[in-house]
């Protein structure tokens, strides 16, 4: 199979043949417990009745259709997104680096003719994959291939206020932030920057941006992270588990930027796809419903606790644990591949973020059984690995 693909992702040397709520089963009918949920898409888990069941019903329908029409699965997601939310309009689009470069726009169009160029974001930030949010990312990692990038884009070191003071003034455009990064590791902005930044979007005016695409709909034990953290962002970006598994993002926008773009300035072919919307919207429905922000919140409390006991017997091989809900990094003091690998032989799949920490974004509707499964998996794990 290798013999076909580009070679962009390490993949692992297993063969999925279904997946059943937080599990995986695999070509030997081995059933392995999700804790990376797909890198954060599968927020309902996998083979969620209700959201197959919306998906049969619009392929009835019709699977595609030009944005010349309004449909009803795109509105009716729309509307819901912006009811709970408050927020005033949306963009669909396919994923998360779409809506980044989607907001770069209507930044670049806000400003047209002043001199508010500066773009800035933050040491550690993953917005993307194009051009656009490649120049926003400041891992090095990803962007020394593909130089040259956006100018006018600063990189400013994450949780300084002193920083944030020195690189923002009139001539900032906007602010991309992660209220928790991710890829950077599942590192939470602090208190005292949060309100700093703040602040300085009173004071300067530029467009605060919440990169909400790993962090967004719930995961976190609110329905988006900045809310743990009182910030007002003029625009959101939302994707991953948005489309319930399939291409689905968005960028939400408050009345400040609303009438910004004219027909024409931008749109996207497959963007709002009818089917992908009637489970997107199913999928806010069921957290909503079913009070899955408040299971994030409990279990995610719950193996917070279990890790930071286990920091307390292993000081030396597991650092710190941070997180909110059931966004969650364990950092270790050596690479955490040979952790992976080891919890996939005990039937659990965990993801590794920044070389050295174990990320885990399992399914919003996993249960205390779940977490003691992966606890007990981690412990034994832990001390064995050297």
């Amino acid at each position: 199979m290798t013999d076909y693909f580009f070679n962009t992702y390490k993949r692992l040397d297993e063969i999925v043949i279904q997946a059943e709520g937080p599990y995986l089963i695999l070509k030997n009918n081995r059933h392995v417990l999700d804790m990376a949920g797909g890198l954060g898409v599968n927020l309902l888990g996998y083979g969620n009745t209700s959201v197959i069941d919306a998906i049969e019903r619009q392929i009835s329908k019709y699977i595609h259709l030009s944005n010349y029409f309004y449909q009803e699965s795109q509105s009716q997601l729309a509307e819901k997104l912006i009811t709970l939310t408050g927020y005033s309009k949306i963009f669909f689009t396919n994923s998360g680096t779409e809506a980044t470069e989607a907001s770069i726009k209507i930044v670049r169009k806000y400003f047209r003719g002043t001199p508010r160029k500066t773009l800035i974001s933050f040491t550690g930030s993953f917005h993307g994959r194009t051009m656009g949010s490649l120049s926003l990312t400041a891992k090095e990692r990803y962007r020394e291939s593909f130089q040259p990038l956006l100018s006018d884009v600063l990189h400013v070191e994450f949780n300084s206020p002193c920083e944030l003071n020195n690189a923002l003034n009139y001539e900032t455009a906007a602010v991309f932030i992660e209220c928790i990064q991710g890829e950077g590791g599942v590192n939470l902005i602090t208190d005292e920057f949060a309100g700093e930044l703040n602040y300085l979007h009173e004071k300067f005016g530029f467009i605060l941006i919440a990169d909400e695409i790993q962090s967004g709909m719930g995961r976190t034990g609110k329905f988006f992270a900045f809310e743990h953290f009182g910030l007002k962002p003029d625009l959101v970006l939302v994707a991953k588990g948005l489309g319930g598994g399939l291409p689905l993002g968005a960028m939400l926008g408050n009345a400040k930027v609303a009438d910004v773009f004219s027909p024409g300035d931008h749109g996207s072919t497959f963007g709002g796809n009818p089917v992908s919307c009637a489970a997107g919207f199913v999928v806010i429905n069921e957290i909503v419903t079913r009070e899955l922000m408040r299971n994030s919140l409990n279990i995610g409390e719950y193996i917070l606790g279990g890790l930071e006991d286990l920091s307390r017997r292993y000081p030396a091989k597991l650092i710190s644990v941070r997180g909110k809900g059931l966004m969650i990094g364990a950092e270790l003091s050596f690479n955490a591949d040979v952790v992976v690998a080891e919890m996939l032989k005990k039937g659990v799949l965990v993801n590794s973020a920044s070389g050295n920490v174990i990320r885990l974004l399992p399914p919003l509707i996993i249960t205390t059984e779940h977490a003691d499964m992966f606890l007990k998996s981690f412990r034994e794990v832990i001390e064995t690995v050297n």
